[in-house]
């Protein structure tokens, strides 16, 4: 019995890691959090966490899923972008939450750029206050990546201990 339960709690790890990276890509999945939902599963098998990298993991999940949010607008602000733009890339990016992907992808770029217009700056610099949103968002997607790929080798690695 105890085979076919860890044998299942491996599945489910694999299965969780597998969506969590699909979930870096297609914003609607939280990723992160389903990679370390993977770490989780494990706790009752002998492939389980210690107390400290749970911690550690939990911690830097919710900072990678902070980051998220926030990365696209500190990338308006590298690229220039007014105080009404790095508000509204912050406001287009969490509207864009309730838009479905296109409007996670885009919400960070239309809102910088609207954000760009409302202070009164030119279409050219508008639009490169968007881009540089747009760039964050892409940051962030990286940030996740790796994150969830550093909870997948801890993962595998725990399975060959």
């Amino acid at each position: 019995m105890d085979s076919v339960f860890i044998a299942i709690a491996v599945l489910g790890s694999l299965t969780l890691l597998a969506l969590g990276m699909l979930g870096c890509i297609i914003p609607i999945i939280p990723g992160p959090l389903l990679s370390y939902a993977a770490m989780l599963v494990l706790l009752p098998t002998r492939f389980a966490p210690s107390t400290c990298e749970c911690v550690i993991f939990g911690v830097l999940c919710v900072i990678v899923m902070v980051l998220d949010y926030v990365v696209p607008a500190l990338g308006a602000k590298k690229i220039n972008c007014s105080r009404w733009g790095i508000i509204g890339c912050m406001v287009g990016a969490v509207v864009g939450m309730f838009l479905g992907a296109l409007g996670i992808v885009l919400g960070p770029f239309l809102g910088a750029f609207l954000g760009e217009i409302v202070e009164g700056k030119e279409f050219r610099s508008s639009l490169r206050g968007g881009f540089g949103a747009f760039l964050g968002f892409l940051f962030g997607v990286l940030i996740k990546i790796v994150y969830c790929v550093i909870c997948a080798g801890w993962c595998v690695t725990a399975f060959f201990r």
